[in-house]
């Protein structure tokens, strides 16, 4: 569905939600500054986490205490490093107590590092952590309780599962602490969206039916369906809710319109600097991007999304083989076009078809635009349901009328919506046009054909009346029509609308110079007084429009030299 999400970002908007950090680093500077710890803040930094360090953002002339307090109290999760000389320090103690507060205060999730340590010593202070304790009770003797606070807050955060650094590399640690928050900092905003009307139920069927997370194959899927249905923002929310399953993800938005603006190779080297952390990559040409690709991926479990994907070029530059990646990977394309994603050697079950929002949906969606909230006012209820009977369950649709809608009086809403069908939302408008100019001429046709003429009737009728059959399954497959299972040929009100008003813009003042006629006011007029000409191609209308008495003569078609198709009831000619 498109919800509304604008285009996507690797860093995520703390002060949005009332949290001025998205972390808190607590270690003991002289074992882990110039190691671990400063190893983890850069990382995190590198995935676009904010990230509370104090040698980094105390500002000179503060009281230290006072800022590295407020910074847990706005912080969402706290990274604690426990070393072994960590609970020597009196300050990190306080600022342990402190996070343990925040945690049962304001849910600050807390993430504890075992740095060379036994985790069994900390939770039973032995060792160094008992001699730690027994020197803070004398020199803080007046100060007892406070110490054994200090005691209490170590015992609580030992005894939560964190990460045991004894015997294992850095790197991999690090990689996994960074996958944890960035996983859990999305989960977070993911629930966020409150337009997001319907999304959860399709991102649930495409877990659970078609990613198959945690499976070691390598899968392709597509999401596919007309523009306006929400397959960027369904896919953007993917990415959200599963990323941190993979060593690394990509989200390439747009992938249409970049390519044609800046080429494949911009976007093979976006590929390459989100999924490497590197902006310094060189790619000399579409085959060297292939290349430095496949050689640098295989290795690790990616993630990658191409969003708007509308030619094969496009994936053979960024993933055409699935033995380009590492077992685990999932690549999602989502596109308009079902047979880019066949042709690319995809099954049917590898292929999510987005369906529309039901009505239910499709109010609520549409009350929160206007309204800001799940129904509308009862004053509105009949117009409202008016516009989603228009919409059809399109997500763009309802959004763009809603826009438009939005703070009006009723009588503005009844002018707009009577209004509609004569001249539609240019934004709706535009958003098929995209796909409308990638279609073949002989597509063109054939969408103008059926928009004008031929919605509600059955394909093979339509097709041994055009001698087509080719055409009309790529404008399935183009999610320009439906067919039913009956073999009914169906289109989107919303999408009739665009196809109409392109014939309608080939003309505006001559109805005899545009290529179809379906009205029976304009074809009346047009046949009155003789003025069809050679631009007419067709002529449907099946409802009388003139009384007995008149009567055309035959010349009136004399003029329209390319008129193929011509279908009028109720009318006499000699």
């Amino acid at each position: 569905m498109d919800f509304g999400m604008g285009s996507t970002s690797s860093s995520f908007p703390s002060s949005t939600f009332g949290y001025t950090y998205d972390v808190f680093l607590s270690f003991r500077g002289e074992d882990t500054r110039n190691n671990f710890a400063g190893h983890l803040y850069t990382a995190l930094n590198n995935k676009g986490i904010h990230t509370f360090k104090d040698n980094e953002k105390l500002q000179r002339g503060t009281t230290i205490k006072s800022e590295l307090l407020k910074a847990i109290e706005e912080s969402r999760l706290a990274v604690v490093i426990l070393s072994k000389d960590y609970a020597s320090s009196s300050w990190c103690l306080i600022e342990l107590a402190k996070i343990i507060k925040c945690m049962k205060k304001t849910g600050l999730t807390v993430l504890p590092v075992f740095h060379e340590v036994d985790p069994s010593d900390v939770r039973h202070l032995k060792g160094v952590f008992e001699e730690a304790f027994a020197e803070h009770s004398v020199r803080f003797e007046d100060k007892i309780d406070e110490v054994n606070n200090w005691r209490d807050a170590l015992v609580k955060v030992a005894n939560i599962a964190g990460w045991d650094l004894r015997d294992r590399s850095e790197s991999p640690v690090i990689e996994e602490i960074v996958r944890k928050i960035y996983g859990q900092l999305n989960s977070i905003y993911s629930n966020v969206h409150e337009d997001c009307v319907g999304l959860d139920s399709r991102v649930a069927e495409i877990k659970n039916s078609y990613l198959g997370i945690g499976l070691e194959d390598v899968r392709f899927i597509g999401i596919w369906g007309m523009g306006g249905m929400g397959k960027t923002t369904l896919a953007r929310v993917l990415h959200q809710r599963i990323h941190y399953h993979f060593d690394a993800s990509s989200f390439i938005d747009n992938v249409r319109e970049e390519s044609c603006k800046n080429g494949l190779i911009s976007l093979q080297k976006q590929l390459l600097d989100d999924i490497l952390i590197e902006s310094n990559i060189r790619i000399r040409d579409i085959q060297w991007g292939i290349n430095m690709i496949k050689d640098r991926l295989r290795k690790k479990k990616v993630l990658i999304i191409l969003d708007d994907v509308d030619q094969p070029e496009q994936l053979e530059a960024l993933a055409r083989k699935r033995n380009w990646f590492c077992p685990g990977s999932r690549i999602i394309i989502t596109t308009r076009d079902q047979r880019l994603l066949i042709t690319h050697d995809m099954t049917e079950a590898e292929i999510y078809e987005v369906n529309k929002l039901n009505d239910v949906e499709a109010l609520k969606l549409f009350s929160r635009e206007v309204f800001k909230k799940d129904y509308p006012p009862e004053d509105f209820k009949e117009l409202s349901a008016n516009v989603i009977h228009y919409a059809s369950g399109l997500p763009l649709a309802l959004k763009v009328l809603g826009a438009s809608l939005m703070q009006r009086e009723l009588v503005v809403w009844k002018h707009i919506l009577a209004k509609l069908k004569e001249d539609p939302p240019e934004k709706l408008m535009n958003a098929f046009a995209i796909s409308y100019n990638g279609l073949d001429s002989k597509e063109k046709n054939l969408f103008l054909d059926i928009a004008c003429f031929f919605k509600g009737e059955n394909k093979g009728w339509v097709a041994s009346i055009l001698q087509i059959s080719i055409e009309i399954d790529s404008l399935k497959e183009k999610s320009f029509i439906n067919i039913s299972r009956f073999g009914t040929l169906w289109m989107h009100d919303t999408l009739q609308d665009f196809g109409r008003e392109i014939v309608r813009h080939e003309s505006l003042y001559e109805l005899g110079q545009q290529s179809r006629l379906w009205l029976s006011n304009d074809i009346f007029h047009v046949l009155k007084h003789n003025i069809g000409t050679q631009k007419v191609k067709g002529i449907f209308v099946s409802s009388p429009f003139l009384e007995e008495k008149e009567q055309l003569k035959a010349e009136v078609f004399s003029k329209m030299i390319n008129l193929r198709l011509l279908r009028i009831n109720h009318v006499h000619l000699p």
